[in-house]
Protein backbone atom coordinates (compact mmCIF):
# COMPACT_ATOMS: atom_id res chain seq x y z
CA UNK A 1 0.00 0.00 0.00
CA UNK A 2 1.29 3.67 -0.60
CA UNK A 3 2.64 5.10 2.51
CA UNK A 4 0.35 8.40 1.97
CA UNK A 5 -1.94 5.90 3.59
CA UNK A 6 -1.81 4.64 6.87
CA UNK A 7 -2.28 1.54 8.40
CA UNK A 8 -4.68 0.58 12.13
CA UNK A 9 -1.85 -1.01 13.59
CA UNK A 10 -0.67 0.81 17.05
CA UNK A 11 -3.71 2.67 16.49
CA UNK A 12 -3.18 4.14 20.44
CA UNK A 13 0.19 5.32 19.83
CA UNK A 14 -0.28 6.96 16.55
CA UNK A 15 -3.27 8.98 17.99
CA UNK A 16 -1.28 10.13 20.99
CA UNK A 17 1.39 11.31 18.41
CA UNK A 18 -1.37 13.21 16.46
CA UNK A 19 -2.97 14.47 19.69
CA UNK A 20 0.64 16.03 20.91
CA UNK A 21 1.62 20.24 21.51
CA UNK A 22 4.38 19.43 19.61
CA UNK A 23 2.62 18.03 16.35
CA UNK A 24 2.71 20.59 13.38
CA UNK A 25 -1.12 20.98 13.21
CA UNK A 26 -0.99 22.37 16.85
CA UNK A 27 2.06 23.96 17.28
CA UNK A 28 2.69 26.08 14.44
CA UNK A 29 -1.14 27.89 14.58
CA UNK A 30 -1.52 30.36 17.14
CA UNK A 31 -5.59 29.89 16.25
CA UNK A 32 -5.78 26.73 16.83
CA UNK A 33 -5.20 23.11 14.77
CA UNK A 34 -4.87 24.18 11.03
CA UNK A 35 -7.83 22.58 9.19
CA UNK A 36 -7.52 19.62 7.04
CA UNK A 37 -6.92 20.61 3.68
CA UNK A 38 -9.20 19.44 0.38
CA UNK A 39 -7.92 16.67 -2.06
CA UNK A 40 -6.34 18.88 -4.50
CA UNK A 41 -8.29 17.40 -7.93
CA UNK A 42 -12.25 17.96 -8.27
CA UNK A 43 -13.29 15.49 -9.92
CA UNK A 44 -16.73 15.97 -12.44
CA UNK A 45 -19.15 13.47 -13.72
CA UNK A 46 -22.93 13.79 -14.25
CA UNK A 47 -23.27 10.66 -16.42
CA UNK A 48 -23.72 7.33 -14.75
CA UNK A 49 -21.67 5.26 -16.53
CA UNK A 50 -18.73 8.05 -15.72
CA UNK A 51 -20.31 8.45 -12.07
CA UNK A 52 -19.19 4.50 -11.96
CA UNK A 53 -15.78 4.47 -13.17
CA UNK A 54 -15.05 7.60 -11.56
CA UNK A 55 -15.83 5.74 -8.03
CA UNK A 56 -14.10 2.70 -9.07
CA UNK A 57 -10.95 5.04 -9.74
CA UNK A 58 -11.13 6.35 -6.33
CA UNK A 59 -11.59 3.19 -4.56
CA UNK A 60 -8.33 2.09 -6.17
CA UNK A 61 -6.50 5.31 -5.67
CA UNK A 62 -7.70 5.94 -2.28
CA UNK A 63 -8.95 9.61 -0.88
CA UNK A 64 -6.04 11.45 -3.59
CA UNK A 65 -9.23 13.20 -5.22
CA UNK A 66 -12.38 14.23 -4.78
CA UNK A 67 -15.72 13.20 -6.46
CA UNK A 68 -18.37 15.29 -7.38
CA UNK A 69 -21.89 14.19 -8.85
CA UNK A 70 -23.60 16.94 -10.91
CA UNK A 71 -27.26 17.82 -10.88
CA UNK A 72 -26.97 20.61 -13.06
CA UNK A 73 -25.28 20.55 -16.10
CA UNK A 74 -25.65 15.89 -15.91
CA UNK A 75 -29.22 16.45 -15.27
CA UNK A 76 -31.40 16.71 -18.74
CA UNK A 77 -34.01 18.94 -18.55
CA UNK A 78 -37.33 17.72 -17.25
CA UNK A 79 -35.51 14.97 -15.24
CA UNK A 80 -34.06 16.55 -12.14
CA UNK A 81 -35.69 14.49 -9.98
CA UNK A 82 -34.65 11.50 -11.63
CA UNK A 83 -30.83 12.68 -12.04
CA UNK A 84 -31.00 13.44 -8.19
CA UNK A 85 -31.96 10.03 -7.33
CA UNK A 86 -29.29 8.38 -9.51
CA UNK A 87 -26.38 10.71 -7.50
CA UNK A 88 -27.99 9.07 -4.31
CA UNK A 89 -27.99 5.61 -5.66
CA UNK A 90 -23.99 6.55 -6.37
CA UNK A 91 -23.38 8.27 -3.26
CA UNK A 92 -24.77 4.93 -1.38
CA UNK A 93 -22.46 2.92 -3.51
CA UNK A 94 -19.98 0.46 -1.77
CA UNK A 95 -17.07 1.94 -3.99
CA UNK A 96 -18.12 5.35 -1.94
CA UNK A 97 -15.33 4.00 0.29
CA UNK A 98 -13.94 7.49 1.94
CA UNK A 99 -16.79 9.64 2.06
CA UNK A 100 -15.33 12.11 -0.35
CA UNK A 101 -18.43 12.58 -2.69
CA UNK A 102 -20.21 15.50 -3.06
CA UNK A 103 -22.93 16.95 -5.23
CA UNK A 104 -23.71 19.95 -7.24
CA UNK A 105 -27.02 20.80 -6.92
CA UNK A 106 -29.14 23.74 -9.60
CA UNK A 107 -28.26 27.31 -8.88
CA UNK A 108 -30.43 29.26 -6.00
CA UNK A 109 -32.54 31.10 -9.18
CA UNK A 110 -33.18 27.60 -10.41
CA UNK A 111 -36.82 26.23 -10.16
CA UNK A 112 -34.85 22.57 -9.05
CA UNK A 113 -32.39 24.08 -6.23
CA UNK A 114 -34.84 23.55 -3.25
CA UNK A 115 -36.15 20.40 -4.51
CA UNK A 116 -32.24 19.21 -5.71
CA UNK A 117 -31.55 20.44 -1.61
CA UNK A 118 -34.15 19.05 0.58
CA UNK A 119 -33.97 15.72 -0.66
CA UNK A 120 -30.27 14.68 -1.14
CA UNK A 121 -30.33 15.80 2.74
CA UNK A 122 -33.17 13.75 3.56
CA UNK A 123 -31.78 10.87 2.04
CA UNK A 124 -27.99 11.41 2.46
CA UNK A 125 -27.37 14.25 4.78
CA UNK A 126 -24.63 12.00 6.35
CA UNK A 127 -22.67 10.48 3.34
CA UNK A 128 -22.14 13.81 1.17
CA UNK A 129 -18.95 15.45 1.92
CA UNK A 130 -20.07 19.01 0.85
CA UNK A 131 -22.85 20.32 -1.55
CA UNK A 132 -21.59 22.74 -4.16
CA UNK A 133 -24.10 25.71 -5.05
CA UNK A 134 -22.90 27.47 -8.23
CA UNK A 135 -23.92 30.58 -9.85
CA UNK A 136 -24.89 32.77 -6.96
CA UNK A 137 -25.75 36.48 -8.25
CA UNK A 138 -24.84 37.87 -5.76
CA UNK A 139 -23.54 37.41 -1.54
CA UNK A 140 -27.14 37.96 -0.60
CA UNK A 141 -28.30 35.06 -2.75
CA UNK A 142 -25.61 32.79 -1.62
CA UNK A 143 -26.76 33.58 2.21
CA UNK A 144 -29.88 32.65 0.99
CA UNK A 145 -28.87 29.09 -0.11
CA UNK A 146 -26.84 28.61 3.11
CA UNK A 147 -29.94 29.53 5.06
CA UNK A 148 -31.62 27.19 3.20
CA UNK A 149 -29.37 24.53 3.37
CA UNK A 150 -29.12 24.59 7.22
CA UNK A 151 -32.98 24.73 7.03
CA UNK A 152 -32.80 21.86 5.33
CA UNK A 153 -30.31 20.04 7.53
CA UNK A 154 -32.28 21.04 10.95
CA UNK A 155 -35.46 19.40 9.22
CA UNK A 156 -34.02 16.19 8.90
CA UNK A 157 -32.39 15.56 12.30
CA UNK A 158 -29.36 16.25 10.41
CA UNK A 159 -26.92 16.89 13.25
CA UNK A 160 -23.64 17.81 11.15
CA UNK A 161 -22.28 20.78 9.65
CA UNK A 162 -22.18 20.25 5.81
CA UNK A 163 -19.74 22.17 4.12
CA UNK A 164 -20.92 24.51 1.22
CA UNK A 165 -18.76 24.79 -1.89
CA UNK A 166 -19.78 27.72 -4.62
CA UNK A 167 -18.78 29.08 -7.78
CA UNK A 168 -17.78 32.39 -8.88
CA UNK A 169 -19.39 32.68 -12.40
CA UNK A 170 -21.02 36.26 -12.56
CA UNK A 171 -20.88 39.79 -12.08
CA UNK A 172 -22.53 40.11 -8.66
CA UNK A 173 -20.16 37.06 -7.24
CA UNK A 174 -17.38 38.78 -8.17
CA UNK A 175 -17.96 41.75 -7.03
CA UNK A 176 -18.71 40.32 -3.42
CA UNK A 177 -16.12 37.73 -3.58
CA UNK A 178 -14.74 38.77 -0.10
CA UNK A 179 -17.83 38.58 1.45
CA UNK A 180 -19.00 34.92 0.00
CA UNK A 181 -15.04 33.69 0.96
CA UNK A 182 -15.87 35.01 4.72
CA UNK A 183 -19.34 33.15 4.84
CA UNK A 184 -18.66 30.79 8.04
CA UNK A 185 -20.52 27.67 5.70
CA UNK A 186 -17.82 28.20 2.83
CA UNK A 187 -15.39 25.73 2.54
CA UNK A 188 -14.05 25.71 -1.24
CA UNK A 189 -14.84 28.78 -3.96
CA UNK A 190 -14.35 27.88 -7.62
CA UNK A 191 -14.02 29.96 -10.84
CA UNK A 192 -16.70 29.05 -13.28
CA UNK A 193 -14.34 30.06 -16.20
CA UNK A 194 -17.13 29.81 -19.25
CA UNK A 195 -20.00 31.52 -17.84
CA UNK A 196 -17.97 34.12 -16.40
CA UNK A 197 -17.02 34.54 -20.39
CA UNK A 198 -20.22 34.14 -21.14
CA UNK A 199 -21.69 37.09 -18.67
CA UNK A 200 -19.52 39.59 -20.58
CA UNK A 201 -21.52 39.42 -24.33
CA UNK A 202 -18.68 38.80 -26.32
CA UNK A 203 -16.54 41.53 -25.09
CA UNK A 204 -14.15 38.84 -24.14
CA UNK A 205 -13.42 36.14 -27.06
CA UNK A 206 -13.96 32.47 -27.06
CA UNK A 207 -10.08 31.87 -26.81
CA UNK A 208 -9.91 33.61 -23.55
CA UNK A 209 -11.86 30.00 -22.78
CA UNK A 210 -9.17 28.16 -24.09
CA UNK A 211 -4.95 27.76 -23.25
CA UNK A 212 -3.80 29.57 -26.40
CA UNK A 213 -2.47 33.02 -27.32
CA UNK A 214 -4.71 35.46 -25.08
CA UNK A 215 -5.83 32.80 -23.64
CA UNK A 216 -7.23 31.71 -19.56
CA UNK A 217 -4.10 32.95 -18.11
CA UNK A 218 -3.75 36.32 -20.50
CA UNK A 219 -6.69 38.23 -20.72
CA UNK A 220 -6.66 40.77 -18.31
CA UNK A 221 -10.37 40.50 -17.34
CA UNK A 222 -9.96 36.96 -16.70
CA UNK A 223 -6.95 36.59 -15.09
CA UNK A 224 -8.27 39.82 -12.30
CA UNK A 225 -11.20 37.45 -11.84
CA UNK A 226 -8.47 34.18 -11.04
CA UNK A 227 -6.46 36.46 -8.61
CA UNK A 228 -9.27 37.80 -6.80
CA UNK A 229 -10.97 34.61 -5.94
CA UNK A 230 -7.46 33.30 -4.85
CA UNK A 231 -6.59 36.13 -2.58
CA UNK A 232 -10.30 36.64 -1.38
CA UNK A 233 -9.92 32.52 -0.72
CA UNK A 234 -7.03 32.70 0.91
CA UNK A 235 -7.27 35.94 3.27
CA UNK A 236 -10.26 34.18 4.48
CA UNK A 237 -8.94 30.84 5.33
CA UNK A 238 -10.74 28.67 2.38
CA UNK A 239 -9.60 26.61 -0.38
CA UNK A 240 -9.26 28.00 -3.62
CA UNK A 241 -10.46 25.68 -7.23
CA UNK A 242 -9.05 26.54 -10.05
CA UNK A 243 -11.23 25.99 -13.25
CA UNK A 244 -11.10 23.13 -16.03
CA UNK A 245 -9.01 22.75 -18.97
CA UNK A 246 -11.28 22.09 -21.57
CA UNK A 247 -8.92 20.66 -24.40
CA UNK A 248 -9.05 17.18 -22.03
CA UNK A 249 -7.63 14.96 -24.35
CA UNK A 250 -4.25 17.63 -24.42
CA UNK A 251 -1.60 16.85 -21.77
CA UNK A 252 0.28 18.86 -22.21
CA UNK A 253 -2.07 22.02 -22.08
CA UNK A 254 -3.46 20.57 -18.69
CA UNK A 255 -0.06 20.15 -17.30
CA UNK A 256 0.51 23.84 -18.42
CA UNK A 257 -2.56 24.88 -16.68
CA UNK A 258 -2.39 22.81 -13.23
CA UNK A 259 1.19 24.28 -12.74
CA UNK A 260 0.76 27.64 -13.28
CA UNK A 261 -2.94 27.96 -11.23
CA UNK A 262 -0.80 26.00 -8.12
CA UNK A 263 2.69 27.85 -8.98
CA UNK A 264 1.36 31.29 -10.12
CA UNK A 265 -2.20 32.14 -9.05
CA UNK A 266 -2.47 30.68 -5.99
CA UNK A 267 -4.81 27.94 -6.40
CA UNK A 268 -4.45 24.36 -4.31
CA UNK A 269 -7.01 23.02 -5.95
CA UNK A 270 -8.35 22.24 -9.44
CA UNK A 271 -11.62 21.06 -11.68
CA UNK A 272 -10.56 17.49 -13.71
CA UNK A 273 -14.15 16.70 -16.25
CA UNK A 274 -11.87 13.93 -17.71
CA UNK A 275 -10.28 10.59 -15.42
CA UNK A 276 -7.69 11.06 -17.55
CA UNK A 277 -6.81 14.43 -16.24
CA UNK A 278 -6.46 13.58 -12.67
CA UNK A 279 -2.98 12.31 -12.68
CA UNK A 280 -1.73 14.58 -14.15
CA UNK A 281 -3.43 17.61 -11.95
CA UNK A 282 -2.18 15.69 -8.71
CA UNK A 283 1.59 15.26 -10.52
CA UNK A 284 1.42 19.19 -11.11
CA UNK A 285 0.60 20.20 -7.89
CA UNK A 286 2.76 17.76 -6.40
CA UNK A 287 5.76 18.66 -4.65
CA UNK A 288 9.09 17.51 -5.50
CA UNK A 289 11.24 14.53 -3.99
CA UNK A 290 14.09 17.00 -3.16
CA UNK A 291 11.33 19.50 -1.99
CA UNK A 292 9.59 17.25 0.37
CA UNK A 293 12.85 15.72 1.65
CA UNK A 294 13.95 19.39 2.84
CA UNK A 295 10.73 19.76 3.99
CA UNK A 296 11.13 16.57 6.45
CA UNK A 297 14.45 17.65 7.55
CA UNK A 298 13.89 21.06 8.59
CA UNK A 299 10.67 20.25 10.74
CA UNK A 300 12.48 16.97 12.34
CA UNK A 301 14.79 19.54 13.06
CA UNK A 302 12.29 22.22 14.31
CA UNK A 303 10.16 19.93 16.16
CA UNK A 304 13.05 18.29 17.78
CA UNK A 305 13.99 22.51 19.29
CA UNK A 306 10.33 22.36 20.35
CA UNK A 307 9.89 25.04 17.46
CA UNK A 308 12.26 27.66 18.39
CA UNK A 309 14.72 29.37 15.77
CA UNK A 310 17.00 26.52 14.24
CA UNK A 311 20.06 26.62 11.65
CA UNK A 312 19.69 24.63 9.09
CA UNK A 313 22.35 24.35 5.96
CA UNK A 314 23.41 27.94 6.86
CA UNK A 315 19.91 29.15 6.96
CA UNK A 316 17.71 30.73 9.59
CA UNK A 317 14.25 29.20 10.25
CA UNK A 318 11.57 29.98 12.26
CA UNK A 319 7.76 29.56 12.86
CA UNK A 320 7.00 31.34 9.69
CA UNK A 321 8.86 29.20 7.50
CA UNK A 322 7.66 26.14 9.30
CA UNK A 323 4.78 26.63 8.31
CA UNK A 324 5.16 26.49 4.88
CA UNK A 325 7.27 23.76 4.51
CA UNK A 326 4.14 22.00 6.68
CA UNK A 327 1.90 22.96 4.04
CA UNK A 328 4.33 21.80 1.74
CA UNK A 329 4.45 18.11 3.22
CA UNK A 330 0.28 18.34 3.88
CA UNK A 331 0.41 19.01 -0.17
CA UNK A 332 2.49 15.52 -0.59
CA UNK A 333 0.36 13.40 1.64
CA UNK A 334 -2.80 15.04 -0.51
CA UNK A 335 -1.26 14.10 -3.77
CA UNK A 336 -0.40 10.60 -3.02
CA UNK A 337 3.74 11.18 -3.03
CA UNK A 338 5.17 8.51 -1.01
CA UNK A 339 6.68 10.10 2.36
CA UNK A 340 8.54 7.86 4.84
CA UNK A 341 6.73 5.47 7.02
CA UNK A 342 7.87 7.13 10.40
CA UNK A 343 6.60 10.49 8.85
CA UNK A 344 3.04 9.23 8.15
CA UNK A 345 2.53 7.50 11.44
CA UNK A 346 4.27 10.38 13.38
CA UNK A 347 2.06 13.50 11.34
CA UNK A 348 -0.69 12.14 9.31
CA UNK A 349 -2.18 8.72 11.10
CA UNK A 350 -6.04 10.13 12.37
Amino acid sequence: MNSCFWSEHDSSNLLRNAMSPLHPKFALFDEGPAATPLPVVDHYCGVEARMHKSLELQAQMGPVFDITLDCEDGAPIGGEAEHVQLVLKMLASPDNRFGRVGVRVHAPSHAAFEADVDTLIAQSGERMAYLMVPKPRDAAELNRACDFIDGALARHGIRRTLPVHTLIETHGALRDVQQIAAHPRIESISFGLMDFVSAHRGAIPRSAMGMGPNGQFEHPLVVRAKLEIAAASHANGKTPSHCVVTEFRDERALQFAAERAAREFGYTRMWSIHPAQIQPILDAFAPSSAEVDEAIEILHAAQAAQWAPIRHRDTLHDRASYRYYWQLLERAHRTGQPLPESVVADWFAN
